[in-house]
């Protein structure tokens, strides 16, 4: 179920609505201010355009590598469960 929820980002207050629990909004939001106050800390602008496309940016990045590693887990374990699969069919004949 949707419900609705107040979040503050670079200092201004959104009315979001989530499935997700209050305590997870509450994550998110700091997340994103965390990485929002990294940015603003270590570049030479105070323009807030600038500074919330580089942080989501760094956002991206790590979610895309995140991501690339569970894809190759998820590989690396299908291929090892094919292994075995063959193994065990191998031993049964």
């Amino acid at each position: 179920m949707n419900s609705s929820h107040r979040v503050r980002v670079l200092g201004k207050e959104l009315h979001v609505r989530s499935t997700s629990p209050v305590e997870s909004v509450r994550e998110i939001e700091r997340f994103v201010n965390e990485k929002i106050e990294e940015v603003a800390a270590a570049v030479n602008t105070t323009d807030p355009q600038i500074i919330a496309i580089l942080a989501l940016m760094n956002i991206s990045e790590s979610y895309l590598a995140l991501a690339r590693e569970n894809d190759a887990c998820r590989q690396q374990g299908s291929e090892r469960i094919s292994r075995m699969l063959c193994e065990l069919e191998r031993n049964l004949e």
